[in-house]
Parts: structure tokens; C-alpha cells; sequence
């Protein structure tokens, strides 16, 4: 009898997934039919199952991980395009960058929580909600539309893992002060997170040909593993020391070099696209809708200014960069979205404030629908004249990368 109700259950939980897939399935095939980025779709199925008008119930864990390991693959793949010593450039570069886009984008979600009379503490958290682009929403926006190698990328590229970097320092802090601990304490968190950072770097830059030496194999199977396995374990490691997963994958991708890397990218790429569906699945699903109407006054007016903020701040990166106006549209339009670390951002804080969930709710929602149709439309209204602005992958990655 427990084994035919475990066996019940099972058979549940596969049939609930197998609706979920297809439903995203066929939410794919609409957005290829019409062409435009099957993300906001995605977001809808999620929100829709969230809201329980689709009758299913996926396994929480599993969703939630497989959410998780999503972002990683889609900055894994992200950093196989680059090497170690074009990372090391860009971020040198785009400090500069770095620090206007926390000014731009930071300061109006810090002004709005206290113009709606909410504590500092609060108001740091939404500043901190309006501040960092969605890594993951960014990377698949940029694989859907092709634009990897586009000149504006390296620029998009050093914004969002200064921006993960920064969280490294963010997070920590205001987690402490949220408890009740003391500054000291978020302090040493930083400190060891900056030190991780480090040493991976100079792993990447230093060891880059160890590390694909390390990972590669003449079996198909075994290269696959070995990667997967590689990527999870660097992810972890770097969650674990209050870096951002996605950077630890990200900084592994980039340590991956020559052809080792090409066959990577193929072999991550089926996988990449499949957990970063269920990515956005989770994300609807963590929307609760029924607090959208009562924030959306607020929330739309906080994305028009962020997304505007945004905008100009990565036109101005881009402009440093020698961009041209097309790139620095695609640069702005790219970089809107908002994600991941605005709801972690939001859940730290809502036992001190209670809007700031729905508010934050709504807001993301509001970008990262809006972030990736803009940026088709960009494309579409440039038509062909886009690929003037391409190039294959940075002179000083080819070396690396494909010899």
C-alpha cells in the first residue's frame, strides 16, 4: 500500500510536469511564430500556475532548483565567449561604468522608499531592488536575439558582473543590519567574498589552460559530466562564500579556453535552454498577482524612471566604449530588466516593510516583460543594417578561444 500511494504520487507529480513543460513548449513555438523573445510567455505560464489558474502544482524543489541551475548554465555559457584576459580588461575599464549605473539606478528606488515615508533600512532595500539588471534575463536575451558577438556585448557583459559583484558586498551588509547583528559582522562577509573573487581571477588568468585540460575528454558523456559537474560545484562554492553563483559560473566559463570551450558551448547549450525556461517559470510562479493591483500605480512609475535610468546609464558605458548609436540602444534596451536579486532583495526585507514585497513584485514584473520586447523591437527597427556593428568575438578572446 506505500508503495502504490508513493508510486500515486509520483505519477502526479510527472503528469503536473509534463503539462508545465508542454504548456512552456508550446509558449515557445507561439513566440518563434511571431517572433518575438519567449520570456515574457515563459513569465506568464509561471504566473499563471502560481495564481492556480492552471491546474498544476510542480514539485516546489525541484522548480526551484532547476530555476537555479538555469542562471548558472546561461552565465557559464556567457563566459565561454570571453577569455580570461579580455575579462580582466573590461572590468578594469568598466569600473567607471560600474559605479554610474549604482548611482543612476540605485538613487531613485532609495528616494521613492522615502517619499513613501519607509525606513533608511527599507529604502536601501529598494534601492537595492532598482538597482541590478537580471543576469539571467540579460544572458537569454542576448543568446534569443544573437547577439554574443556584438561589440556593445563586452560592455553589457563587465556591468553585470560588477553589478553581481557588488551584491556581494550589498547583500551581506544589509542581511546583518535586517538581523540585528552587527555592521562588523556583513563586514567580514564582504571581505571574505572580495578575497574569493580574487583568487578566482587569478586562477582564470593564470590557469585557464590547466583548467581546460582538466575538463576535457575524448568521451561525449564524460565531457558533459564533467562540465555540468565543474560548473555546479564552482557555483556552490561561490554561493557558499556570499559570491553570486552565476559569477562563480561565469568566471569558469571564462577559464575555459580554445576548443574546449567550443565544445562546451554545444554541449551546454540543449541543457541551457531547458533550465533557463524553468527559470522563468519559478519566476512567475513566485509573483503573487493578487498584490499587483494595489502597487501598480507605484510600480509603473518606478519602471518607467529605472528603465529610463538604465538606459542612460548603459548608453553612456557604451558611448565610452566607442559604441555607436545603434549598440548603445541595444546596450540600454538589454540591461532593463530587472530579476532575481530584486526578489532576494525584496524577501530580505519584507518583515520590515510590508509593501516592499508587492511593490518590488510588480516592479519586476513590469521590466522583465518590458526589458526583452524593447530589445526586439530595437532589432527589428534596425533590419539588416545591425550586422555592421557585429564582430565575431574579440581579437584578443579569438586567440584564446578558438586557436
Amino acid at each position: 500500500m506505500v508503495l502504490a500511494a508513493v508510486s500515486s504520487d509520483a505519477a502526479i507529480v510527472l503528469v503536473e510536469l509534463g503539462i508545465a513543460v508542454l504548456v512552456m513548449a508550446g509558449a515557445a513555438r507561439l513566440a518563434s511564430r511571431f517572433g518575438i523573445s519567449p520570456i515574457p510567455l515563459y513569465l506568464i505560464v509561471g504566473i499563471a500556475i502560481g495564481s492556480g489558474w492552471l491546474p498544476v502544482d510542480p514539485e516546489p524543489a525541484f522548480v526551484e532548483t532547476g530555476s537555479l541551475i538555469g542562471v548558472i548554465l546561461l552565465l557559464l555559457t556567457l563566459g565561454l565567449e570571453y577569455s580570461p584576459v579580455e575579462l580582466m580588461s573590461n572590468l578594469r575599464r568598466g569600473f567607471l561604468d560600474g559605479l554610474v549605473d549604482f548611482l543612476a539606478n540605485f538613487a531613485p528606488g532609495f528616494a521613492v522608499g522615502l517619499i513613501l515615508g519607509w525606513s533608511l533600512l527599507a529604502s536601501l532595500l529598494l534601492g537595492g531592488v532598482t538597482w541590478v539588471s537580471s543576469s539571467g534575463v540579460v544572458a537569454k536575451t542576448l543568446a534569443d536575439l544573437g547577439r554574443l558577438g556584438f561589440r556593445e556585448t563586452p560592455t553589457v557583459l563587465s556591468i553585470i558582473v560588477l553589478e553581481d559583484l557588488g551584491m556581494a558586498v550589498y547583500l551581506p551588509i544589509v542581511a546583518a543590519l535586517i538581523a540585528g547583528g552587527a555592521f562588523l559582522e556583513g563586514l567580514l562577509l564582504v571581505l571574505l567574498a572580495l578575497a574569493v573573487v580574487v583568487v578566482a581571477l587569478v586562477i582564470a588568468v593564470r590557469k585557464s589552460e590547466t583548467v581546460s585540460k582538466m575538463v576535457a575528454t575524448p568521451s561525449v558523456e564524460g565531457f558533459l559530466l564533467t562540465i555540468l559537474g565543474a560548473t555546479l560545484l564552482v557555483a556552490g562554492l561561490a554561493e557558499l562564500a556570499q559570491v553570486s553563483a552565476a559569477v562563480g559560473a561565469f568566471l569558469l566559463g571564462t577559464a575555459i579556453t580554445g576548443q574546449i570551450a567550443e565544445r562546451a558551448r554545444a554541449a551546454v547549450d540543449p541543457l541551457r535552454d531547458l533550465f533557463a525556461s524553468i527559470f522563468f517559470l519559478f519566476f512567475g510562479i513566485q509573483i503573487d498577482i493578487s498584490s499587483v493591483g494595489d502597487a501598480l500605480g507605484a510600480g509603473v512609475a518606478l519602471a518607467i524612471v529605472t528603465m529610463a535610468t538604465k538606459f542612460g546609464s548603459a548608453w553612456w558605458s557604451a558611448s565610452r566604449a566607442g559604441i555607436g548609436r545603434r549598440g548603445r540602444m541595444r546596450a540600454g534596451t538589454v540591461l532593463m530588466a530587472r530579476g532575481e536579486f530584486s526578489i532576494v532583495i525584496a524577501s530580505l526585507g519584507a518583515a520590515i516593510e510590508p509593501d516592499l514585497s508587492a511593490l518590488a513584485g510588480t516592479y519586476v514584473l513590469i521590466t522583465v516583460l518590458a526589458g526583452p520586447i524593447l530589445s526586439r523591437l530595437i532589432d527589428r527597427a534596425e533590419g539588416p543594417a545591425v550586422t555592421l556593428e557585429m564582430h565575431p568575438v574579440p581579437a584578443s578572446a579569438n586567440a584564446e578561444k578558438v586557436a
